[in-house]
């Protein structure tokens, strides 16, 4: 089990200074490091980096494509490029670019989306992507993380950083409720079971663990044991825990901030239909457009709650 705090809570820092203040760590330690924003410096805090290493920090302009063709040859040159932009941005806008000069030519580019789905809110629908990890997931060797606060954010952002290969991100910035306590400790492709139970597992990620905990929580008052599972890395995906999970608990709920299609539910179902068919239901997005609105309304709007997980985990009780 790993190191959770007794109680979910509203962190009192926001994601993006956790990742700032890693950022700056790292740098210190390794002058390889570099970083490439278009045109949104101040969104992940990071005016103190370039202040301190402006020879290493580059606003590109709104330009995410050539900042990712910028940062996979700065990668050939012998340097650890992380990159950013909002989530549409830095994946639909320039995937050629991860694909051919990042992922096909061996490079080492750390890519950050920011505001993944719902937290999007007030950009809207253009800036509200529920499909950037299907992009990403579907590039050979790419690894795709989506940290669910901002400790486990700044326990991977090292292993990341010392990683050799192409890594996408996708990054809440703002404050976000804070589930782990400060010394916890992930392993990339390794899911983080935050819950035991044996009558079903709900395997979530990013804002969707609060929820999933919340779910099993209440099922736990109505008699229900829901495990839970926080699969932070997508790609790999930790198929051990999977499998354990089906042959222990025998049915699977899925929660995700994203299109359920070619999305987390797809990979697990996939793996599950190819080793141990087993009952799966999905909480998330149902190819659907995004919109504009406060991140509340949009969470009730697209299904993203534990009303909702609790709803598909009896569902699927009912079918083992």
């Amino acid at each position: 089990m790993i190191k959770l705090l007794d109680k979910i809570t509203l962190d009192a820092r926001e994601v993006r200074a956790g990742f700032a203040d890693t950022m700056m760590e790292l740098a210190e330690k390794n002058h390889k490091i570099v970083y490439l924003a278009a045109d949104l410096m101040g969104t992940l805090g990071m005016a103190t980096f370039e202040k301190t290493y402006p020879e290493r920090c580059i606003n590109t302009g709104i330009a995410e494509a050539n900042m990712v063709g910028m940062a996979c040859g700065m990668s050939v040159a012998g340097m650890v490029p992380f990159v950013h932009s909002f989530g549409p941005f830095a994946t639909r806008r320039c995937f050629d670019q991860i694909y051919m000069s990042g992922a096909y030519a061996k490079a080492n580019v750390k890519i950050i989306g920011s505001d993944p789905g719902v937290c999007a809110a007030f950009n809207g629908g253009t800036h509200m992507p529920f499909e950037d990890a299907a992009l990403m997931t579907s590039i050979p060797e790419m690894t795709v993380v989506e940290p669910c606060d901002r400790v486990q954010l700044q326990n991977l952002l090292p292993q990341i950083a010392d990683t050799y290969g192409m890594f996408y991100i996708r990054l809440v910035r703002k404050k976000n409720p804070l589930i782990y306590a400060e010394d916890a400790q992930f392993e990339i492709g390794k899911a983080a079971r935050v819950r035991e139970g044996s009558d079903v597992t709900i395997i979530a990620s990013g804002i969707m663990v609060e929820q999933a905990i919340l779910a099993a929580d209440a099922l736990a008052a109505e008699g229900i044991s829901a495990r839970v599972l926080d699969m932070f890395t997508w790609k790999p995906l930790d198929e051990q825990a999977i499998l354990e999970a089906a042959q222990e608990t025998g049915c699977i709920v899925t929660a995700e901030n994203h299109n359920i299609l070619n999305g987390l539910g797809s990979a697990v179902a996939g793996y599950l239909a190819r080793r141990r068919p087993t009952p799966v239901e999905m909480v998330g997005v149902n190819d659907e457009f995004g919109e504009v609105g406060p991140e509340s309304y949009l969470r009730e709007r697209f299904d993203l709650t534990a009303d909702h997980i609790i709803r598909a985990a009896k569902a699927a009780i009912a079918r083992k």
